[in-house]
Protein backbone atom coordinates (compact mmCIF):
# COMPACT_ATOMS: atom_id res chain seq x y z
CA UNK A 1 0.00 0.00 0.00
CA UNK A 2 1.58 3.28 -0.78
CA UNK A 3 0.77 6.26 0.88
CA UNK A 4 -1.71 8.17 -0.97
CA UNK A 5 -3.57 4.43 -0.42
CA UNK A 6 -2.41 4.87 3.49
CA UNK A 7 -4.28 8.49 3.54
CA UNK A 8 -7.44 7.56 1.81
CA UNK A 9 -7.84 5.12 4.50
CA UNK A 10 -7.29 6.70 7.23
CA UNK A 11 -9.96 9.64 5.63
CA UNK A 12 -12.68 7.43 5.04
CA UNK A 13 -14.15 6.25 8.24
CA UNK A 14 -18.15 6.16 7.35
CA UNK A 15 -20.28 8.82 8.40
CA UNK A 16 -22.31 6.94 11.65
CA UNK A 17 -26.13 9.08 12.12
CA UNK A 18 -25.18 8.58 16.15
CA UNK A 19 -24.22 11.63 17.53
CA UNK A 20 -22.41 9.80 20.38
CA UNK A 21 -20.40 7.49 18.30
CA UNK A 22 -18.54 10.13 17.13
CA UNK A 23 -17.38 11.10 20.71
CA UNK A 24 -13.92 10.36 21.68
CA UNK A 25 -12.05 10.67 25.12
CA UNK A 26 -8.50 11.33 24.79
CA UNK A 27 -7.38 11.86 28.20
CA UNK A 28 -4.00 13.15 28.85
CA UNK A 29 -2.54 12.20 32.61
CA UNK A 30 -0.55 14.50 34.38
CA UNK A 31 -0.62 16.86 37.58
CA UNK A 32 -2.26 19.94 38.16
CA UNK A 33 -0.54 22.50 39.90
CA UNK A 34 2.65 24.74 38.43
CA UNK A 35 5.41 23.10 40.04
CA UNK A 36 4.85 20.22 37.76
CA UNK A 37 4.20 22.47 34.45
CA UNK A 38 6.30 20.25 31.73
CA UNK A 39 7.86 17.80 34.05
CA UNK A 40 8.10 13.92 32.04
CA UNK A 41 5.06 13.22 34.10
CA UNK A 42 2.86 15.90 32.81
CA UNK A 43 3.40 14.83 28.91
CA UNK A 44 0.57 13.60 28.64
CA UNK A 45 -0.53 17.06 29.61
CA UNK A 46 1.69 18.50 26.72
CA UNK A 47 0.29 16.72 24.22
CA UNK A 48 -2.93 17.98 24.64
CA UNK A 49 -1.89 21.27 25.10
CA UNK A 50 -0.50 20.87 21.93
CA UNK A 51 -3.05 19.91 20.06
CA UNK A 52 -5.55 22.34 21.53
CA UNK A 53 -3.62 25.32 20.26
CA UNK A 54 -3.20 23.80 16.78
CA UNK A 55 -6.69 23.26 16.51
CA UNK A 56 -7.61 26.75 18.10
CA UNK A 57 -9.83 25.34 21.00
CA UNK A 58 -8.98 26.39 25.07
CA UNK A 59 -9.42 24.32 27.96
CA UNK A 60 -12.97 24.89 30.79
CA UNK A 61 -12.14 24.48 34.27
CA UNK A 62 -14.97 21.87 34.51
CA UNK A 63 -15.96 18.80 36.98
CA UNK A 64 -12.96 16.21 37.28
CA UNK A 65 -10.63 18.15 35.10
CA UNK A 66 -10.18 20.93 32.33
CA UNK A 67 -11.92 20.11 29.32
CA UNK A 68 -11.58 21.11 25.50
CA UNK A 69 -13.37 19.47 22.22
CA UNK A 70 -12.40 19.69 18.82
CA UNK A 71 -13.07 18.17 15.37
CA UNK A 72 -11.84 15.76 13.05
CA UNK A 73 -13.76 15.28 10.25
CA UNK A 74 -16.76 13.74 11.28
CA UNK A 75 -15.31 12.61 14.77
CA UNK A 76 -15.30 14.94 18.18
CA UNK A 77 -12.51 15.08 19.96
CA UNK A 78 -13.12 15.49 23.58
CA UNK A 79 -9.29 16.27 25.66
CA UNK A 80 -9.61 15.75 29.08
CA UNK A 81 -6.72 16.73 31.32
CA UNK A 82 -8.34 15.32 34.75
CA UNK A 83 -7.73 18.04 37.85
CA UNK A 84 -7.67 14.50 40.52
CA UNK A 85 -4.85 14.69 41.00
CA UNK A 86 -2.21 11.53 38.89
CA UNK A 87 -3.76 8.73 41.58
CA UNK A 88 -7.26 9.59 41.15
CA UNK A 89 -7.30 9.98 37.40
CA UNK A 90 -10.21 7.08 37.28
CA UNK A 91 -12.48 9.41 38.50
CA UNK A 92 -12.40 11.70 35.86
CA UNK A 93 -11.74 9.36 33.57
CA UNK A 94 -15.33 7.54 34.48
CA UNK A 95 -17.45 11.14 35.18
CA UNK A 96 -16.66 12.21 31.45
CA UNK A 97 -17.16 9.20 29.72
CA UNK A 98 -20.56 8.90 31.22
CA UNK A 99 -20.97 12.43 30.89
CA UNK A 100 -20.57 12.57 26.79
CA UNK A 101 -21.68 8.95 26.56
CA UNK A 102 -18.16 7.65 25.60
CA UNK A 103 -17.63 3.73 24.85
CA UNK A 104 -14.65 1.88 26.54
CA UNK A 105 -13.41 1.31 23.09
CA UNK A 106 -13.55 5.39 21.96
CA UNK A 107 -11.09 6.24 25.23
CA UNK A 108 -7.56 6.69 24.42
CA UNK A 109 -5.04 7.63 27.46
CA UNK A 110 -2.07 9.33 26.78
CA UNK A 111 0.78 8.93 29.40
CA UNK A 112 4.76 8.69 30.44
CA UNK A 113 6.33 5.91 29.93
CA UNK A 114 9.53 5.06 31.32
CA UNK A 115 10.37 1.82 29.48
CA UNK A 116 10.77 3.20 26.46
CA UNK A 117 13.49 5.72 24.84
CA UNK A 118 12.33 9.34 25.01
CA UNK A 119 10.08 10.82 22.21
CA UNK A 120 9.32 6.95 21.01
CA UNK A 121 5.32 6.04 21.03
CA UNK A 122 3.31 3.17 20.97
CA UNK A 123 -0.20 2.67 20.88
CA UNK A 124 -1.73 -0.31 22.70
CA UNK A 125 -4.96 -1.53 22.99
CA UNK A 126 -4.62 -2.64 27.14
CA UNK A 127 -2.61 -4.20 29.22
CA UNK A 128 -0.86 -4.03 32.00
CA UNK A 129 -0.05 -0.74 34.16
CA UNK A 130 3.27 -1.12 34.71
CA UNK A 131 3.81 0.58 37.65
CA UNK A 132 1.97 3.72 36.80
CA UNK A 133 -0.12 5.25 39.18
CA UNK A 134 -2.13 6.81 36.70
CA UNK A 135 -3.07 3.57 34.67
CA UNK A 136 -3.24 1.63 37.72
CA UNK A 137 -6.49 3.89 39.15
CA UNK A 138 -8.13 3.97 35.70
CA UNK A 139 -7.89 -0.01 35.72
CA UNK A 140 -9.39 0.29 39.07
CA UNK A 141 -12.45 2.22 38.71
CA UNK A 142 -13.22 1.01 34.93
CA UNK A 143 -12.91 -2.55 35.95
CA UNK A 144 -10.75 -3.47 32.98
CA UNK A 145 -7.12 -2.91 31.78
CA UNK A 146 -8.78 -2.74 28.20
CA UNK A 147 -8.67 0.47 27.32
CA UNK A 148 -6.60 1.73 24.72
CA UNK A 149 -2.91 3.72 25.74
CA UNK A 150 -1.17 5.82 23.90
CA UNK A 151 2.43 5.38 25.34
CA UNK A 152 5.17 8.55 25.26
CA UNK A 153 8.52 7.72 25.99
CA UNK A 154 10.63 9.80 28.59
CA UNK A 155 13.47 7.73 29.17
CA UNK A 156 15.11 5.99 32.31
CA UNK A 157 18.46 8.39 32.21
CA UNK A 158 18.28 8.30 35.90
CA UNK A 159 20.60 6.83 38.95
CA UNK A 160 19.62 4.06 41.21
CA UNK A 161 17.35 5.02 43.54
CA UNK A 162 16.38 8.51 41.38
CA UNK A 163 13.16 7.40 38.92
CA UNK A 164 11.19 9.99 41.36
CA UNK A 165 13.16 12.88 40.89
CA UNK A 166 13.45 12.00 36.85
CA UNK A 167 9.56 11.30 36.46
CA UNK A 168 9.10 14.45 38.13
CA UNK A 169 11.98 16.57 36.33
CA UNK A 170 11.53 18.80 33.03
CA UNK A 171 12.89 17.43 29.68
CA UNK A 172 16.77 18.07 28.79
CA UNK A 173 17.23 20.52 26.38
CA UNK A 174 18.45 17.71 24.10
CA UNK A 175 15.33 16.48 24.61
CA UNK A 176 13.21 19.59 23.87
CA UNK A 177 14.92 20.39 20.54
CA UNK A 178 12.98 16.86 19.54
CA UNK A 179 9.85 17.79 21.54
CA UNK A 180 8.07 19.24 18.54
CA UNK A 181 8.16 16.89 16.05
CA UNK A 182 7.15 14.40 18.46
CA UNK A 183 4.23 16.30 19.88
CA UNK A 184 3.05 16.25 16.05
CA UNK A 185 3.38 12.55 15.66
CA UNK A 186 1.68 12.11 18.73
CA UNK A 187 -1.29 14.08 17.23
CA UNK A 188 -1.32 12.47 14.41
CA UNK A 189 -1.81 8.97 15.92
CA UNK A 190 -4.65 10.43 17.58
CA UNK A 191 -6.38 11.51 15.00
CA UNK A 192 -5.77 8.35 13.30
CA UNK A 193 -7.24 6.47 16.52
CA UNK A 194 -10.53 7.95 16.08
CA UNK A 195 -10.42 8.57 12.22
CA UNK A 196 -9.27 4.40 11.49
CA UNK A 197 -9.62 2.89 14.37
CA UNK A 198 -7.07 1.47 16.78
CA UNK A 199 -5.26 -1.66 14.45
CA UNK A 200 -4.49 0.75 11.87
CA UNK A 201 -2.81 3.31 13.71
CA UNK A 202 -0.72 0.49 15.18
CA UNK A 203 0.12 -0.95 11.92
CA UNK A 204 0.92 2.61 10.56
CA UNK A 205 2.57 4.55 13.37
CA UNK A 206 4.07 2.23 16.17
CA UNK A 207 7.16 1.81 14.58
CA UNK A 208 8.12 5.75 13.91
Amino acid sequence: MNFLDKLLQIFSKPQNTDANDMNHLIVGLGNIGSEYAGTRHNIGFTVLDAMAETAGVTFQDKRYGFVAEMKVKNQNLILLKPSTYMNLSGNAVRYWMKEKKVDLERVLVVVDDLALPFGALRMKPGGSEAGHNGLRHITQTLGTQQYARLRFGIGNDFPRGGQVDFVLGKFSAEDMSAMPERLEVAAEMIKSFALSGIQFTMNHFNKK
